[in-house]
C-alpha cells in the first residue's frame, strides 16, 4: 500500500467540500431580487463567481504542498478507475509528469482537480480503493 502525503482528514475534508461545490448549477432565477426566504434559499445552489465553497476550496487545495497536491490528483485518477493500487506509483509518475508541463503548478493543479466533475466521489473512491477509511474524519479545515 502507499504511503499518501496527504492525511485522511484533509482529503475527507476536500471530499465534502467538492461534493457541495459539485451539487452547484447555474443561476436558476438571474433577475431574482426578492427576499432569499421568500425562494425557499434556492439561490444557495447557485454557481457564481462569488461562491465561498469555490474559495474555500481552492484555498485550501492550493495551500497544500506538492507532495500533497500530487496525490490528491493520483486518488482522483485511482478513483476514476485510470489504474488499480498496484499501478500506484506509475498513476503518480504521470501526475508529477503532468505537473511538470504547467507554467503555474499550484494554481493549475487547483483548476484540473476543480473541472473535474464529481471530484468528491472520485476522491471517496479512491480512498475507498486504498483501504482508507475517511468517514470518520472531521471535515472542518486542518491546518
Amino acid at each position: 500500500m502507499p504511503e499518501l502525503a496527504i492525511s485522511a482528514e484533509k482529503v475527507a475534508f476536500i471530499i465534502e467540500k467538492a461534493r457541495e461545490f459539485d451539487v452547484k448549477e447555474e443561476a436558476s432565477d438571474p433577475d431574482s431580487g426578492s427576499n432569499a426566504a421568500d425562494d425557499d434559499e434556492i439561490d444557495v445552489l447557485d454557481d457564481t463567481a462569488s461562491d465561498p465553497v469555490a474559495g474555500e476550496l481552492t484555498g485550501f487545495i492550493r495551500a497544500l504542498n506538492e507532495d500533497e497536491q500530487l496525490d490528491l490528483v493520483t486518488l482522483m485518477w485511482l478513483g476514476r478507475g485510470d489504474g488499480d493500487v498496484e499501478e500506484w506509483d506509475d498513476l503518480r509518475a504521470r501526475a508529477i509528469e503532468a505537473r511538470a508541463e504547467y507554467k503555474n503548478p499550484r494554481r493549475e493543479t487547483v483548476q484540473y482537480l476543480l473541472g473535474e466533475p464529481m471530484l468528491g466521489d472520485l476522491l471517496a473512491d479512491g480512498m475507498d480503493e486504498l483501504g482508507i477509511d475517511w468517514t470518520d474524519e472531521r471535515t472542518t479545515p486542518v491546518a
